[in-house]
């Protein structure tokens, strides 16, 4: 039988009737389901701020504020959106190996104070999003209603293929916007970097999906994995792989596009971010890959490196000129005489 303290493994959340040995949940629980603890993701916030620092310069009116409105906004906003993603999925949660120990799983949880929940992140965020200017509000607007989206029906993106990678990684480029916002409330980002991003996202989107199909199959079998998301039971681990090599070369694609027109010495990350495509894929392909878990990769020391070695390559790009590269700018043919 099942102890108080909630189903842990797959099957006892199928044979658990509702609110049988669950316990109230506390304050601690409401406050785990919005996730504080996947705010490592607002590291995608930096490379606006410093994109919009090289190419636009810092506003007249800047002041380091502006950066504690930026992060509070994403921080609040991306907690709203996980508070109403837990909620609803908590019938679909129970049948994931590690998600049915979730806090709206395994605890008897009220769905007015979760809503509240919702509307208090989603107001703190909206409201440093206005203070700090209408482009962050802008912004901060699209996030909330990326969220609704995302989980809620009818609508409900994350349950069909395709639609919900595509929908889930819009928050990439947001975040780079906001970090962008904060240096620049007048411009957006380049579109190139905007979709560079926004594929980039969908990669990791895809991976994440490919890793959990790969263990989850293997472990209880694909009609459970179909049960616990819809949207699985249009994938196969082949269209999943392949899905993740598309969205990697439009990612790539639009990301030399940036590089040739803004600054070519900026070619040189291009085989920096190709290893790192191409080590994230294996790492999604390892049993207990932490690309189920990306507010865990800090935890990857051969990532680290990598984006650490790109950092530095990107900074001394942007710092030196290199003009043997300009080849690649003009038209020439290979002589054969």
């Amino acid at each position: 039988m099942q102890g108080a303290s909630g189903p842990n493994t797959v099957a006892d959340a199928r044979l658990l009737p509702l609110g049988d040995g669950r316990r109230v949940g506390s304050l601690r629980d409401y406050l785990a389901i919005a996730r504080f603890d996947h705010s490592t993701k607002h590291i995608f916030i930096v490379p606006g701020i410093v994109l919009a620092y090289l190419l636009r310069g810092v506003r007249t009116d800047f002041l380091p504020l502006s950066v504690v409105l930026g992060f509070l906004t994403a921080v609040c906003i991306a907690s709203a959106n996980y508070t109403i993603n837990e909620w609803l999925d908590r019938e679909f949660d129970k049948f994931h190996p590690t998600k049915s120990a979730r806090p709206s799983v395994a605890k008897i949880l009220s769905g007015r104070l979760v809503v509240l929940e919702w509307a208090v992140f989603i107001l703190v965020g909206l409201v440093s999003a206005y203070l700090d200017g209408k482009l962050m509000f802008g912004i901060a607007v699209v996030f909330g209603l990326q969220g609704l989206a995302y989980n809620v029906p009818p609508v409900r993106t994350k349950d069909k293929v395709y639609v919900d990678v595509i929908s889930e990684s819009i928050n990439n480029p947001l975040r780079l916007m906001i970090g962008w916002a904060i240096i620049d409330p007048t411009s957006l980002p380049p579109s190139s970097v905007i979709l560079t991003y926004w594929f980039g996202g969908a990669f990791l989107m895809a991976a994440k999906r490919l890793s959990e199909y790969r263990e989850i199959c293997a472990s209880h079998g694909k009609d459970l994995l179909s049960r616990y998301r819809a949207s699985f039971a249009g994938y196969g681990e082949n269209t999943l792989t392949a899905s993740c090599l598309f969205y990697t070369l439009f990612s790539v694609f639009f990301l030399a596009i940036f590089l040739l027109k803004y600054r070519i010495e900026y070619l040189l990350i291009v085989p920096f971010v190709i290893v790192l495509f191409s080590y994230y894929l294996t790492l999604s392909m390892e049993a207990g890959s932490t690309a189920q878990k990306p507010e865990r990769l800090y935890t990857e020391r051969g990532l680290l490196l990598i984006v650490t070695l790109l950092s530095i390559v990107f900074a001394v790009a942007s710092f030196v000129d290199i003009p043997i590269l300009n080849v690649f700018l003009s038209q020439r043919f290979i002589s054969i005489q």
